[in-house]
């Protein structure tokens, strides 16, 4: 606990850190619309070899990400598991959504499921486009490809605030996002020497001080 920041150091360093640079939070962003791209078919692929409960699994994966997603968007740090449904449901969006999601979880058959699914990737889609950060793309869903599934096709919101990254490293990246996107174990985020490490092999650079 803080009782007194006479020189300021404290309260600048807290400003600093209240949310990501602008063009940081631009990569996050393309690089939480990846992960839904690469996985958003997927419901229906599972039911469609026999796997019912693969498919309950991969839309929780989704409403997970898209949880997560609402809060980038809404310049919101998301928490561990334990708390990520309680910093949700304080979002402005969450009224709209939650029946969605909730519904995405619950339903016992797959076109419910998958119906949920992309009533929440439209209004997501549309908060994205609301934020003016890159081109607006068509928030409707979509066939997948010449599949009998309903998707959005995140990865055009992907590609488009991509296209609006200038910094030169981040531009260099992956899409692979920061290591609480494709880490989620507590006992490795909290550790900072394993973390930096497997961010420095997986990119292949030691400069992250962009970060």
């Amino acid at each position: 606990m803080v009782f007194h920041d006479g020189l300021g150091v404290l309260t600048t360093v807290r400003q600093r850190l209240t949310w990501y640079p602008d063009q940081v939070w631009r990569y996050l962003l393309a690089c939480q619309w990846q992960r839904l791209s690469q996985e958003e078919a997927f419901v229906g692929r599972c039911v469609e070899v026999g796997d019912d409960l693969g498919s309950i699994l991969v839309a929780g994966r989704l409403v997970r990400d898209l949880m997560r997603l609402c809060l980038l968007l809404a310049r919101r740090y998301a928490p561990y598991g334990k708390w990520l449904g309680s910093a949700f449901g304080q979002l402005d969006i969450a009224g709209k959504l939650t029946t969605s999601l909730r519904g995405a979880v619950t339903a016992t058959a797959y076109p419910a499921r998958e119906r949920h699914l992309c009533d929440a990737y439209e209004i997501v889609a549309g908060l994205q486009n609301d934020t003016g950060l890159a081109e607006p793309m068509d928030p409707a869903r979509w066939p997948y490809h010449d599949r009998p599934f309903q998707v959005l096709h995140a990865e055009r919101f992907a590609r488009a605030l991509a296209q609006t990254i200038t910094h030169p490293e981040l531009r260099a990246l992956p899409l692979t996002g920061s290591i609480d996107q494709w880490a989620d174990i507590t006992v490795f985020l909290g550790r900072q020497q394993p973390a930096r490490a497997a961010i420095a092999a997986l990119h292949t650079s030691d400069r992250y001080d962009v970060f």
